[in-house]
């Protein structure tokens, strides 16, 4: 499988208007797409996270989840928890504590690396999660049903 954007390369710099508010960002999600998912995919589920966040744990920016298996692509802009995702999917809390993309706002330093990473899954729904559905909750809701992932890095640094 395999994941892009229109937006950024891999590796390469996120740009600023995708950069959460409080990084003097426009919070605007990057466009992303995908290709080649494997055989038996009945939906999809997106996460990002930011591993290098002062938490120990690291920082999701987006969970997206149930994302129909006929989708292929979210646009720019596309990440506003009113307008967000395609028909049937839904987005959950990031660790903003917010529904919706949260874009990067990393404290003065090096470049943090924000990880989009797209799951496969076997089953169209996943059961008992909603728009307050952490990125931890669906990492493990989604641990029997993943049947491959694809990871974009994108960096970005505050200054």
């Amino acid at each position: 499988m395999r994941l892009t954007s229109s937006t950024f390369a891999h590796d390469g710099t996120i740009p600023k208007d995708c950069a959460h508010v409080m990084a003097g960002g426009k919070n605007i999600s990057p466009g992303l797409a995908w290709s080649d998912a494997p055989a038996g995919t009945k939906s999809f589920a997106l996460l990002c996270h930011d591993p290098d966040a002062p938490t120990g744990t690291g920082f999701y920016h987006w969970v997206v989840f149930d994302i129909p298996a006929a989708t292929t692509a979210l646009e720019r802009g596309n990440g506003d928890a009113k307008s967000a995702v395609p028909t049937g999917a839904m987005a959950g809390f990031t660790d903003y504590g917010e529904i919706g993309y949260g874009g990067p706002a990393p404290p003065p330093g090096p470049a943090h690396h924000y990880h989009f990473t797209l799951y496969a899954l076997s089953k169209e729904k996943l059961e008992g999660l909603n728009e307050h559905t952490t990125g931890a909750k669906l990492r493990f809701m989604m641990r029997d049903c993943t049947l491959e992932q694809a990871t974009l890095t994108g960096l970005f640094a505050s200054g």
